[in-house]
């Protein structure tokens, strides 16, 4: 007895879970919708003949109650979700998109501001970047020197010292080095001023809504 009671219940909470919210629990008044064959149909419950599309629930007065459904297949329901999710990432985006506006105001209240800014990043760089440069002429001087010893050995520069080849291998290494590091900062001074481009363009049409 005991089990029959139990399979019972189970029973009985799979077919509450099987069936559409609405029919779990129904508005109470009177319903009412045109089918798919163009019917008018009333009941006092939901129409399975219009699960798919919208029902009308009445009052007694035959005044409007509220609107009921339609029931969605899954791929309706998926079709749905994924407009919902799309329309969320949309809503997030647009409040990311302030919240970055508000912080490039907050940082850069007037133009003023963000041409020093922009100066002092790009000074910066000019500041290594001439560091680098006298490096290299110093190690084109050195170059100039070696290349005079090695001169002498032009013939058969295997025969040249080893210290001396060495430093020739290390001024070539370190050359291209510098060189190198002078190609970096000429393009971190283009990407410096793309990025203060983009953001002057932005803070053009946001500070004029800075005093409204």
């Amino acid at each position: 007895m005991k089990f029959k009671r139990a399979a019972h219940a189970i029973l009985s909470l799979a077919f509450v879970l099987a069936v559409p919210a609405w029919a779990q629990a129904p508005v109470s008044g009177t319903y009412t919708c045109i089918d798919a064959q163009g019917h008018r149909l009333t009941a006092d419950r939901p129409i399975a003949e219009c699960n798919d599309r919208e029902q009308r629930v009445l009052n007694p007065s035959g005044t409007l109650k509220e609107k009921v459904g339609p029931s969605l297949t899954a791929q309706e329901r998926a079709a749905l979700e994924a407009k919902q999710r799309q329309e969320q990432a949309e809503r997030d985006r647009i409040a990311e998109e302030k919240r970055r506006d508000r912080a490039l105001l907050t940082r850069y209240p007037s133009k003023e501001i963000h041409d020093q800014e922009r100066a002092e990043a790009l000074g910066q760089i000019a500041t290594v970047s001439r560091a680098a440069s006298n490096r290299l002429q110093e190690l084109v001087a050195q170059r100039k020197r070696l290349d005079e010893e090695m001169d002498f050995y032009k013939k058969d520069p295997s025969k040249a010292p080893l210290y001396l080849r060495q430093q020739v291998d290390d001024n070539t290494q370190s050359m291209a080095v510098q060189k190198r590091f002078l190609s970096d900062q000429e393009d971190e001074a283009q990407r410096v001023n793309r990025r203060f481009d983009d953001e002057l363009a932005r803070l053009r049409q946001l500070w004029p809504t800075i005093s409204k």
